[in-house]
C-alpha cells in the first residue's frame, strides 16, 4: 500500500472518535504490552491516558537510555534565505508579508559558519524559505560545498524536491532531510496554504518517499502543533512514520514537535497544546517506537526544556537564530518565528551535564565514514 492508501483508510472523524473514546482499560492493556502498534500509540495520546503520564515518563526514560545511552546531540539551524513564493498564514516568511528579503552570499555563509563553529557546533541544519528560482538546487549544492569542510553533519529543511535532487544532495554530503506535513487534514491544509507550490498537499505528503528512495541517511517528520487537533494529526504522523520505516528500512527517522510561535503577520493557534500534552506525546512516541530519534527545539520555553532531557529526547537545538544571517551577518533581519529559549550553547551543555547526560556535538557515523573532525 502507498502512504496515500494507508492514510485514506482512516477519516479525520473516525480517528477523532477513536482517540476520544479510549478507556482506562485500553490504556492498561497497552501498557502491559512489550511491542506497540499505531493504535496503541493512539491510545497513549488519548485524554484518558493523562493520569498514566508518570508511568509513561519513567518507561520512556528507561527505554531511551537503553537505546541511546545518556547522550543528547546538539545542533543549530543556519537560515540561508527568507525568500519565499508561498503564502502560509502562520509563517513570518510568507510571500504576502512585506518584509526585507535576504539570501546569504558565499562570504556571509562562511561568516555564519564560523560563528557556529565558535560555539562548538558540528551539526548544522540549513533552512530556507521556499523560493525555487532563488534558493534552488545549484544554490544548495554550492552552500553545502562551502560548509562541508566545517561541519561533520549537514541537515536540510527546504522546499520539497524531486527524487533525483535528493539523490544529488545525498551524494553531496547531506545527512538528514526534514519535511513537515504541517497538518494531515487536507481541507485545513488548503486553508493555511492558499497559494504557492506548497499548496499541493499530495506533492508534499509524498516527499518522504522521494527522500527515502534517494538513499538519504535520515528523514525527519512532524506536524505544526496548533493548526489542528494535535492528537489526530500526531496519529496520522505515526502512520506515516510506520509506513516509511517498513518501506525504507535502512533509513533512520526522527520526529520534531514545532508548536506555533509568534511571527510577523501570522494567525493565532487554532488549538492550544499544553506542556503536559507535549510531554504525553513525547512519551507515547518513545514507548511506541524505541528507535525513533526525538528532537526538541528552542521553540520551547526554558522550564520545559530543563525537565524534558531524561524523558525520551535524543536531540536538541540551542542558541538558535531563525533569521538569515542572524548570528553575525544581519542580526536584525526578520525572524521566521520567535524562539522561546535564548540561552547560549554553553548554558545548554551545562544543563545537559547537570542531568548526568553527555552533550554530543558531532555525528560519529559521519566521522567514521571520513567526515570532518570535531
Amino acid at each position: 500500500m502507498t502512504i496515500n492508501e494507508i492514510l485514506n483508510t482512516y477519516s479525520w472523524e473516525q480517528v477523532h472518535k477513536l482517540v476520544y473514546n479510549r478507556t482506562v482499560h485500553d490504556v492498561e492493556r497497552t501498557l502491559a504490552k512489550t511491542k506497540l502498534d499505531t493504535l496503541d500509540f493512539l491510545t497513549l495520546i488519548s485524554p484518558v491516558a493523562a493520569p498514566f503520564l508518570e508511568e509513561m515518563a519513567q518507561r520512556a526514560k528507561t527505554i531511551t537510555q537503553q537505546r541511546f545511552g545518556k547522550t543528547i546531540q546538539l545542533y543549530a539551524p543556519m537560515y540561508l534565505s527568507n525568500e519565499c513564493q508561498n503564502i502560509c498564514t502562520y509563517c513570518g516568511f510568507s510571500m504576502d508579508n512585506k518584509i526585507k528579503r535576504k539570501t546569504l552570499n558565499d562570504s556571509e555563509i562562511i561568516m555564519e559558519a564560523l560563528a557556529l563553529k565558535a560555539m562548538g557546533i558540528n551539526h548544522v541544519l540549513l533552512v530556507s524559505g521556499e523560493a525555487n528560482k532563488i534558493v534552488d538546487m545549484p544554490y544548495f549544492l554550492h552552500a553545502i560545498a562551502l560548509l562541508k569542510p566545517h561541519f561533520a553533519n549537514i541537515s536540510l529543511e527546504v522546499q520539497p524536491l524531486s527524487q533525483e535532487d535528493y539523490r544529488e544532495l545525498h551524494l553531496a554530503g547531506v545527512h538528514t532531510v526534514l519535511v513537515y506535513q504541517e497538518t494531515y487534514h487536507e481541507e485545513v491544509y488548503k486553508k493555511y496554504h492558499p497559494k504557492g507550490k506548497k499548496s499541493n498537499f499530495a506533492f508534499r505528503i509524498n516527499t518522504p518517499d522521494r527522500i527515502g528512495a534517494a538513499g538519504i541517511h535520515k528523514i525527519g517528520l512532524g506536524v505544526l502543533l496548533g493548526l489542528e487537533d494535535w492528537r489526530i494529526d500526531s496519529f496520522f504522523n505515526a502512520l506515516h512514520l510506520d509506513y516509511l520505516q517498513r518501506t525504507y528500512w535502512q533509513t533512520k527517522y526522527s520526529v520534531s514537535f514545532p508548536r506555533l510561535r509568534p511571527a510577523e503577520g501570522t494567525v493565532e493557534p487554532n488549538f492550544i497544546m499544553e506542556d503536559s500534552h507535549l510531554l504525553q506525546l513525547i512519551c507515547a512516541y518513545r514507548l511506541w517506537n524505541p528507535d525513533l530519534e526525538i528532537s526538541i527545539s528552542t521553540r520551547e520555553r526554558e522550564h520545559f526544556r530543563n525537565h524534558i532531557i531524561p524523558l525520551g529526547v535524543t536531540t536538541m537545538s540551542a542558541a538558535s537564530k531563525t533569521n538569515p544571517g542572524g548570528y553575525v551577518v544581519d542580526p536584525q533581519s526578520l525572524e521566521q518565528f520567535e524562539i522561546a529559549d535564548e540561552r547560549s550553547m554553553d548554558e545548554i551543555r551545562d544543563l545537559i551535564r547537570k542531568h548526568g547526560y553527555d552533550p554530543v556535538m558531532k555525528d560519529w557515523d559521519v566521522c567514521y565514514a571520513g567526515g570532518a573532525d570535531a
